[in-house]
């Protein structure tokens, strides 16, 4: 093989491919006792190589690249000799047909290769496939001969069930052509920074399992990169021309896992359930004429402070835990930091928990992430400030309709792109098979739109015309095509509720509603930005928002999402939403509690923030997940002067190829935070006060705690301000909440609603609560539920204790 593959290296050296215009898709493995041998075929079929992993080494992995390129025939002469030189120990054998290298890992002693064996299309990005993977296998490395009695042991059996406890099978898609771990603005605007870099980014969930073979070989043409999420395709049709639109999610790797072992932010500024959604859009051509392409960018992620929930078998709604250690907010800081690098100012947050409640829960985390966003703000220039705002979902699609309440999201969602503006350009597709996209035309800074206007100086109801006039006009059909100046997305809207799961993708879908408007208007569909809530299309995207939510809602929390809103809008009948409400808190409430602890062993083993050694403990005798939150060499302890040793947040995952100017001048601007802040703190902010718990007993000393926190945390200048419950009022730098909140679109308003509530008799009671106050509303709330529980009990035979318990999140009596 050595003699064969040099005269090869010799021959074809001045024919070396251009590694960003060629890819491998399909391989052959086969195995020797001393070797596997996997042969990798280019897309065009016309050339061959050779990957080489040692067997004989019982717990190293050792993977050696042919350097020569080889003819068909000349791959099937070496296989030959390889199988002639191996007749004394059984030959060649073959073993299987892949289609890429998800990764290596090892547990206890020996390596497994994972590789993708079966594969399906899910989709297309202007001829670049995307893939699922529908069958995968676990190989293990060592020959049978070299391997230790440990291989075989218990533990190390238990170690691989649980790996493949994660199915690959479901929600990964990777792409050989297409950089799907980025967006379509990043794959366009850094197109030259392509190969190993592309595995660190944050949306690449095997990268440590491709770390191994990376490293050795220095390339990635044998791997694929797993992106994790949702990713969905579908054909539209307007006015006789088809456009294709793509919604993707892509779940980030960091600080990954599920719902209440996963909360809040880390000490690096990752965030829980942190995803990053795009949605592409980009009409159907003929071949040789130029593709118009579109796409927008939006993010949700948990409320980034430090706080938790431990899942209870006796509370279905376990208390909400706020920490104190981050005084100054620098985690925090470090999270919106990080998305200023991803995606550029501005950073628009709507935070859509809940403003009133009579037992305070959301409503701590609410008035201490307005705090944060107020105390970061104050060492911003105006220009980089994060803009806000805190709007109560829940109570306004109590009062409203489900059309008002996505009309008020919409009115939100528009303000947001005024400021951010849309992804917008013309492509030609390379004459190369599935090649890697022809480069805009006119692309360049100063062609480049950017839709930063301010809304206040627009009639809102013609918002969105004047930005993306420009170039909106089409070539006629002899061939002669208009080049339109590409646009540019800066900044993005970050959503989150408590899960960042059932409000949030209402709210999204809002958003990608609204952007669906200005990119048809971009690319010539439409004649206007709007899109009418009752227009067929937007009953379409609403079905694949809806299929997004639930993906990532099963993912996250263990169920589908409540979509209440969009069974409102379906027009199904509220007895079967109500039921089906139900039966997801059920699922939820089963999946956290007794399924979630092994889910994410799985998760941590897979990523790699946890790996076995021989003589330390095993993942499954750990009985926290603390240990993977923080750094090993981070550890928090008593002495809060630990948290001056926090790294910086890393800035991958990038829409933008920008310099870091932009951050340099924000790190320049919350250098003073720490000092600033410390001097406004009271002794009840120190390291020795407890966390600030919402348990029933202990309810009036918290809030009694959590207002003198806060007469202590809020500055002169800071515009927070709480009411008796200890809630933050209704302040936003955003725009103006009573705006958004009134009727301007003449939409109907309905009388309270409970989401619990079946019979006319109820529905009754629920019409003499309307005008009470915030505090009697919850309360009556709770009323409501106690009803339904009665409802449920007779309907279908269900304890009348354990409906208690499921509607109210109270205590399970015995």
């Amino acid at each position: 093989m050595t003699e064969l593959a040099n005269e090869k290296q010799q021959n074809w050296s001045h024919e070396e491919p251009d590694s960003k215009s060629w890819y491998m898709q399909k391989f052959k493995l086969y195995e020797t006792r001393s070797n596997f041998y996997m042969i990798g075929k280019a897309k065009n079929r016309t050339f061959w190589r050779v990957l080489k992993i040692d067997r004989l080494e019982p717990s190293e992995l050792n993977i050696t690249e042919d350097s020569a390129i080889y003819s068909d025939i000349e791959c099937h002469d070496l296989l030959k000799r390889i199988n002639e030189g191996n007749q004394s120990t059984g030959g060649l054998k073959f073993v299987t047909t892949c289609y890429g290298i998800i990764g290596f890992i090892k547990f206890l002693e020996p390596y497994y290769m994972l590789l993708i064996t079966k594969r399906r299309k899910i989709g297309a990005i202007c001829g670049h496939t995307i893939y699922a993977i529908t069958k995968n296998e676990m190989i293990p490395i060592p020959h049978s001969t070299v391997r230790s009695k440990v291989a075989y042991s218990k533990d190390e059996n238990r170690y691989k069930k649980l790996l493949c406890t994660v199915d690959l099978t479901k929600d990964f898609f990777f792409s050989y052509s297409y950089h799907v771990m980025l967006s379509l603005q990043r794959n366009f605007s850094d197109n030259n920074r392509i190969g190993l870099f592309l595995y660190e980014k944050m949306f690449v969930w095997n990268e440590f399992l491709t770390r191994g073979i990376r490293n050795s070989l220095n390339n990635t043409f044998w791997t694929v990169a797993l992106v994790y999420g949702f990713f969905k395709q579908v054909k539209l049709s307007i006015s006789d021309r088809d456009l294709n639109m793509t919604l993707i999610a892509r779940r980030s790797r960091h600080y990954a896992g599920t719902r209440y072992l996963k909360r809040g932010v880390n000490e690096k500024g990752r965030v829980a359930n942190d995803v990053e959604t795009e949605q592409i859009v980009f009409e159907d051509v003929h071949e040789g004429r130029p593709i118009q392409i579109s796409s927008v960018v939006q993010n949700r992620g948990s409320i980034p402070l430090f706080w938790s929930q431990e899942a209870s078998p006796l509370n279905i709604k376990p208390d909400i835990i706020l920490s104190k250690k981050d005084h100054n907010y620098e985690a925090t800081r470090f999270h919106f930091e990080n998305l200023v690098k991803r995606y550029g100012n501005p950073i628009i947050i709507l935070n859509l928990i809940k403003t009133h409640e009579k037992k305070p829960r959301e409503t701590i985390l609410r008035a201490e992430f307005a705090n944060a966003i107020s105390s970061i703000n104050r060492n911003l220039e105006e220009e980089s400030h994060l803009r806000f705002l805190h709007w109560d979902l829940q109570r306004h699609s109590r009062k409203s309709k489900a059309n008002a309440v996505l009309i008020q999201l919409g009115k939100a969602a528009r303000y947001a792109l005024n400021l951010t503006g849309i992804f917008y350009c013309q492509v030609t597709l390379n004459s190369k098979p599935e090649g890697l996209l022809a480069w805009p035309y006119c692309w360049n800074d100063s062609a480049a739109v950017h839709l930063s206007e301010n809304p206040f100086n627009k009639d809102e109801n013609n918002e969105g015309e004047k930005e993306v006039s420009e170039g909106s006009s089409t070539g006629d059909a002899g061939g002669d095509y208009l080049v339109k100046p590409p646009m540019v997305q800066t900044g993005v809207l970050r959503t989150n509720c408590i899960d960042c799961l059932d409000r949030t993708n209402v709210a999204q879908y809002a958003y990608g509603l609204a952007a669906l408007g200005r990119q048809l208007y971009a690319l010539g569909f439409m004649d206007s930005t709007y899109i009418d809530l009752d227009n067929p299309l937007a009953m379409e995207l609403m079905g694949v928002y809806e299929s997004m939510g639930d993906t990532l809602a099963f993912q996250y929390g263990g169920s589908a999402a409540h979509n209440k809103i969009f069974s409102e809008r379906r027009g199904k009948w509220k007895a079967a939403t109500q039921s089906q409400e139900l039966i997801r808190t059920l699922q939820r409430y089963y999946s956290n509690t007794y399924m979630d602890g092994d889910k994410q062993k799985a998760i941590n083993l897979f990523l790699g923030h946890f790996q076995p050694q021989q003589g330390k403990p095993a993942l499954w005798e750990l009985d926290s997940d603390q240990h993977y939150n923080v750094g090993k060499s981070l550890q928090y302890t008593a002495d809060e002067n630990v948290r001056s040793r926090f790294k910086r947040s890393l800035s991958d995952g990038n829409i933008l190829c920008k310099s870091d100017s932009t951050m340099a001048s924000l790190n320049a601007r919350c250098s003073n935070l720490s000092s600033k802040n410390a001097e406004g703190v009271d002794k009840h902010l120190s390291h020795s006060t407890p966390l600030i718990s919402t348990c029933g007993s202990d309810a009036c000393h918290c809030r009694m705690i959590y207002r003198e926190m806060h007469e202590h945390r809020c500055f002169e200048s800071d515009p927070i301000c709480y009411d008796e419950h200890g809630d933050a009022c209704n302040c936003s730098n955003f725009l103006d909440v009573d705006w958004l909140s009134s009727s301007g679109n003449s939409c109907e308003e309905e009388l309270l609603e409970r989401s619990t509530t079946v019979s006319s008799e109820n529905i009754a009671n629920d019409l003499k609560t309307e005008s009470t106050t915030s505090a009697s509303e919850a309360g009556s709330s709770m009323k409501g539920r106690d009803q339904c529980g009665a409802e449920l009990l007779k309907n279908a035979d269900y304890p009348e204790g354990f409906v208690h318990w499921v509607t109210s999140g109270e205590m399970l009596s015995h």
